[in-house]
């Protein structure tokens, strides 16, 4: 079971010496300034993390691109051991990784440990991908030559990552970057640089050769990431976060046709059909709603609940938030805090225009008084109008709303009406309904009978302005490389 001890994150905060966290071609060294980094659940300073510059940004890039043709060259079998043992390392010590994440993320301590298991997975799933070649050999039509195509990596690769799984998104795209043969430079979210740090460590620790990761923790997010995007030595830029700031990275990316991956912003529907099984409906909507606070992306935003069932899948849900505890990860809470005082007044004003616009707050979780962090009450609203923000905006915080439709022609017309399509859900008593519903919503991912879509194995990843690319599976790997063919004569052979 994971616990927090004081004495144990001041000793783990030590040993990464976040003051010296700029870690450049395998080497810890100081920034200029530090920033500091605030634990969500009280407020206090946990560390003094070194602020990195734009030199320091482009020192990074000089770094990975200086290793580079060393690890295009390694093994993949190299390449793979060396993923499995971070995996390995990882898991080792994945109690102090899920303490270090609670502390700087907020998130309780079974969504931390959660986190790193799923972090780790993608050491391990990538590992195996990395010795699996991936090619073809063929005649061409007119018979005179042969055609074989292969894959190499896109080069230096820029990593930029959001603060709400720090473990995990760094995983996600360091594993395929490396497995594929590339070198990369990571920015973490300032908000939650420390995890960063600590899995840089692990994959130094791992045997993973110098320069080969970068990771370059900073305040000035826009002129670091712009500087990487304007350097021809990166050739590659993996982002997740808003839509809004992914919108203005492609047009920079495009100036230099950089090949980009975005995992942006979501809205995700969580359809309840008149016939769905609503104890199971419930089970999944707590995953899909209240894990890590509602503060994710694939997060289920809005309850579409057929209207015949509409008062007991409330009544059931209702019972299910206000049994919820709600503090600090160090009392074993199950929801923590948001991560800023502008997060909590973002999603309070959400709340109020919809009670506003006349909405009902029928179940609410007790928040203990006394608490000194960013603490937002978990609550249900129902009766709530769908063209309320709280329906059309991302959440991004424990807060259930729940619109009622009656005809399948209605509720697809409200589930597709959003610019967004990452995930949704779906419930409903008959599979195969179930499935020609999931068919119909616009979204790159859905979970049909289960209210987490998350999965190494599978590609992660939205449609409309939810992004570009994938993330996970062979698709993940695939988007750090470049086709490429060979065409070969072969008249008079």
């Amino acid at each position: 079971m994971t616990t927090v001890t004081t004495t144990g994150l001041v000793a783990h905060l030590d040993q990464l010496d976040p003051a010296n966290g700029v870690f450049v071609g395998g080497r810890w060294r100081p920034a200029a300034a530090t920033f500091a980094v605030d634990d969500p659940a009280t407020g206090a300073v946990l560390a003094a993390v070194s602020n990195a510059t734009v030199q320091d940004a482009a020192d990074a890039v000089t770094a990975a691109a200086a290793a580079a043709p060393g690890w295009r060259r390694t093994a993949p079998r190299q390449r793979a051991e060396a993923l499995r043992r971070a995996y390995e390392l990882m898991t080792a010590d994945a109690d102090r990784l899920a303490t270090l994440i609670a502390a700087e993320n907020g998130k309780s301590l079974a969504d931390a440990a959660g986190e790193v298991t799923y972090a780790a997975e993608f050491f391990r799933w990538f590992s195996e991908e990395t010795a699996r070649t991936s090619g073809s050999y063929g005649e061409s039509p007119a018979g005179d030559t042969r055609i074989v195509v292969t894959h190499r990596p896109v080069g230096v690769a820029a990593l930029v990552t959001p603060w709400n799984f720090p473990a995990a998104m760094a995983t996600r795209k360091i594993a395929p970057a490396l497995a594929a043969g590339c070198t990369v430079v990571l920015k973490p979210a300032s908000q939650t640089p420390l995890t960063a740090l600590a899995i840089a460590r692990i994959l130094a620790a791992a045997g993973v050769p110098d320069g080969v990761v970068n990771v370059v923790p900073t305040t000035d997010s826009r002129g670091v990431v712009a500087a990487w995007l304007a350097d021809p030595r990166v050739r590659k830029i993996s982002f997740t976060g808003s839509t809004e700031v992914g919108r203005a990275l492609l047009k920079q990316a495009a100036d230099r046709v950089v090949n980009s991956s975005m995992e942006l912003g979501g809205n995700a529907p969580f359809i309840v059909t008149e016939d769905a099984d609503l104890d199971e409906a419930v089970a999944g909507a707590m995953v899909a709603k209240f894990r890590n606070g509602g503060q994710a992306c694939t997060a289920a935003n809005r309850f579409y609940v057929h209207e015949r069932v509409a008062g007991a899948f409330v009544a059931k849900l209702g019972a299910a938030v206000e049994a919820l505890t709600v503090g600090p990860a160090a009392t074993g809470a199950q929801i923590g805090p948001l991560i800023s005082a502008t997060a909590v007044a973002d999603v309070q004003a959400l709340v109020n225009a919809a009670v506003a616009g006349g909405a009902t707050v029928t179940h609410r979780a007790a928040v203990p008084a006394g608490l000194t962090g960013h603490f937002v009450a978990p609550l249900v609203l129902s009766d709530v109008p769908p063209d309320s923000p709280v329906v059309t905006e991302e959440i991004f915080g424990p807060v259930a709303p729940v619109v009622t439709w009656r005809h399948e022609d209605e509720l697809l017309g409200m589930v597709n009406g959003s610019e967004y399509g990452l995930a949704a859900y779906v419930y409903a008593g008959d599979l195969r309904r179930a499935l020609r519903l999931a068919e119909a919503v616009d979204a790159g991912m859905v979970g049909v009978g289960r209210g987490l879509v998350s999965d190494p194995a599978a590609p992660f990843g939205g449609v409309k302005q939810s992004g570009l690319g994938r993330e996970g599976a062979r698709q993940g790997l695939e988007e750090f490389t470049e086709t490429q063919y060979f065409s070969i004569g072969w008249s008079g052979a």
